[in-house]
């Protein structure tokens, strides 16, 4: 006989069992994204005028450099995330929607790659 109620059984499960989690982590990565986009754009604003040579330059810096490695890894991340929840609340065939939220991954997963490899050779100089 089990004396749990209805509620007790169903808490923190959510439809798919994992929806918490998920929630955590978009709202993680939405939470670094505030200081990590804040010094870009501070960034980019002391820096305009400075031509090809200046952001080189400002690129070239350790600190900047893997600041922006971070950040493009948090801005990629996150931007699945959120891209996978529209998927999952408005197309409803699963093969559909298992093949778009696939999709998605990969070209965050692409896209984050490619960002920090042309800044990488941007920084090394090459």
């Amino acid at each position: 006989m089990d004396y749990r109620t209805p509620l007790k059984r169903a808490q923190g499960l959510g439809a798919s069992h994992h929806g918490v989690g998920h929630w955590w982590m978009q709202r993680l990565s939405a939470v670094a994204m505030v200081p990590l986009m804040l010094w870009l754009v501070v960034g980019l604003a002391t820096h305009t005028g400075g031509g090809y040579e200046g952001a080189v330059a400002w690129l070239g810096n350790p600190i900047n450099t893997v600041v922006l490695v971070i950040a493009f890894g948090v801005l990629f991340y996150h931007a699945s995330l959120g891209l996978q929840v529209v998927l999952e609340d408005y197309v409803s065939h699963t093969g559909t929607r298992l093949a778009l939220v696939t999709a998605v991954r990969f070209l965050a997963a692409l896209l984050a790659v490619s960002a920090i490899f042309a800044l990488l050779k941007i920084a090394f100089g090459g």
